[in-house]
């Protein structure tokens, strides 16, 4: 039996947070909680013992890159995916140093290999 991997959604748009909690059960994700900023991210992400997060770039408060290495501190083992709106592309050293382990624009997420994003 395949257990699903469980993922921490960050986003702080509601209609986007529904969107991809449809969009990865659809693809046999487990959602392990949704959250609108870094703070309740950090918050949460004990409890919620996510395998991978989905994180928006564009946070209030933190952005997702300081809300990134913070959640890779608490939780080493989670793969992060950065996502946006308003960002194309991130350059490969901005990755690396957050933590994250790949950015999809928000637009490209429903055609994403997410199971290759988040290391199936």
């Amino acid at each position: 039996m395949v257990v699903p991997r469980r993922i921490l959604i960050v986003d702080d748009s509601e209609y986007f947070r529904r969107s991809a909690r449809d969009l990865l059960v659809t693809r046999g994700f487990e959602v392990a909680a949704v959250v609108g900023d870094g703070e309740a991210a950090r918050a949460t992400i004990d409890e919620a013992r996510p395998d991978g997060v989905l994180l928006d770039v564009n946070l209030p408060g933190e952005d997702g890159f300081a809300v990134a290495s913070a959640l890779c501190a608490l939780r080493p083992a989670a793969t992060i995916v950065l996502t946006s709106s308003d960002v194309s592309v991130v350059p490969e050293s901005v990755l690396t140093d957050c933590g994250a382990a790949a950015f999809v624009p928000k637009t490209e997420l429903a055609t994403a290999d997410l199971d290759r994003l988040f290391g199936d």
